[in-house]
C-alpha cells in the first residue's frame, strides 16, 4: 500500500502559524497532523504502508527531512515530490505520478478522521465521507441503488446527499487513477483554472469503475485556529481514552496542576500554574503564572503572567500580559 499526500498549499487561513511550517507540519497533541492522518489512514488498511510521497511546494530541505522521518517513524519509505503552481487537486496528485501503480489511498493533509470500517482488498475503490447537516458547501456523492458512488457533486444548490467527501480515497488500481489524470491535463480539462480531482473520479466511474463510500464516525479540520485548537481538544480525549503517556517524565512542576487530558512534551516547566483540560504544550517550554486552558502551545515558549483560552501559539514565543483568546506566531515577542 502507498499513500500520497499532497501538501502544496500555502495554508493561509492558519496565518500566521504556517508562514514557518507547513500547515501538516502544525502539532496537534502534540504530533504533526500529516503524521496523525497517516495513522489514522493505517487503522482502516488490511495491509502495510510501504511508501508515503509527500507532494509539496517549496519548503526547504529541513522541512522535508522532516517529512521522511515522519514516513520513517511510521515503518515506510518516504519520498518528496513538488507541485510548483497552483494547478488544483488533480495535478497535485500527478505530480507523484510514479507512484501511481497498485494500492493507492490519496489524503490530502488538512483533515483527520475517526471510522470504524476497514478497507477490503475486493473493493476498487473507496472514498473516505461524513454525514452532514448542510452539504450545499461541500462536495458530495451520489449513489445507486446498491449503494454504489455514481457522481460527484460540488457545492449542490439543490439536495443531492448529505454525504460530503472528506478529501481521502483509495484505488485498488493506481494505475487507473493516472490515466484519467494524465487525460486531464493533456486535454487540458480546468475549472476555475485548475484541474480537479473529482473530474478524473468521474471518468473512472463512468468507464466502470466502482467507488463505495466509506463513513467516517468524525471529520476533524484543520483549516484554520478556531478548528485546529477544537481538533486539538478532541485527539488528546481520544489518546486519553487510549491510556497514551501524555505527560513526559521530564516534566518539572512546582505548585501547579494539571488538568487532564494534556499532552505536556518533555523539559517543559510549569510553575504557579493550572494546565488544562485540553491543552499541548510543546517540548522545551517554560510557563509561569499561567491559567491555560484549551491551547496549543509549541515548542521552545516562554508564557509569564498568562491567561489563555481557546489559543495557539507558536514556536519561540516569548510572552508576558494576559489574554483570553491569542493566535501567535513563531518567534513572536511581546512583554
Amino acid at each position: 500500500m502507498k499513500v500520497i499526500v499532497p501538501m502544496a498549499g500555502r495554508g493561509s487561513r492558519l496565518r500566521p502559524h504556517t508562514l514557518t511550517v507547513p500547515k501538516p507540519l502544525v502539532p496537534v497533541g502534540g504530533k504533526p497532523i500529516v503524521h496523525r492522518l497517516v495513522e489514522d489512514i493505517a487503522a482502516v488498511c488490511a495491509e502495510k504502508i510501504e511508501e508515503i510521497a509527500f507532494v509539496v511546494g517549496d519548503f526547504g530541505t529541513e522541512v522535508e527531512n522532516e517529512l521522511l522521518a515522519v514516513a520513517e517513524k511510521l515503518g515506510a519509505k518516504g519520498s518528496i515530490h513538488y507541485q510548483t503552481l497552483p494547478l488544483g487537486t488533480a495535478h497535485a496528485v500527478l505530480c507523484a505520478a510514479e507512484k501511481l501503480s497498485g494500492p493507492v489511498v490519496v489524503a490530502f493533509a488538512d483533515t483527520l478522521f475517526r471510522a470504524n470500517f476497514k478497507i477490503n482488498q475486493e473493493d476498487e475503490g473507496i472514498l473516505w465521507v461524513k454525514q452532514i447537516d448542510d452539504p450545499s458547501a461541500f462536495g458530495v456523492i451520489k449513489m445507486n441503488e446498491k449503494g454504489e458512488i455514481i457522481d460527484f457533486v460540488e457545492k449542490p444548490k439543490e439536495f443531492v446527499s448529505d454525504l460530503a467527501m472528506i478529501g481521502i480515497y483509495y484505488f485498488k488500481h493506481g494505475e487507473k487513477l493516472r490515466k484519467e489524470l494524465e487525460y486531464l491535463i493533456d486535454n487540458n480539462i480546468l475549472k476555475s483554472g485548475e484541474y480537479q480531482l473529482p473530474d478524473a473520479l468521474r471518468r473512472l466511474t463512468e468507464a466502470g469503475y466502482v467507488f463505495k463510500p466509506g463513513e467516517v464516525t468524525e471529520w476533524l479540520d484543520c483549516g484554520n485556529k478556531e478548528v485546529t485548537v477544537h481538533t486539538n481538544q478532541r485527539v488528546l480525549e481520544f489518546d486519553w481514552e487510549a491510556q497514551k503517556q501524555l505527560v513526559h517524565e521530564s516534566v518539572e512542576m512546582e505548585n501547579s496542576v494539571i488538568i487532564p487530558p494534556c499532552y505536556v512534551g518533555k523539559n517543559v516547566k510549569i510553575t504557579n500554574s493550572v494546565i488544562g483540560p485540553h491543552v499541548s504544550i510543546g517540548s522545551g517550554t517554560e510557563v509561569v503564572n499561567g491559567n491555560i486552558r484549551n491551547s496549543i502551545i509549541q515548542q521552545g515558549t516562554s508564557l509569564k503572567n498568562v491567561v489563555l483560552v481557546d489559543s495557539m501559539i507558536g514556536s519561540k514565543v516569548v510572552y508576558q500580559g494576559q489574554a483570553l483568546d491569542l493566535s501567535l506566531g513563531d518567534f513572536t515577542t511581546i512583554s
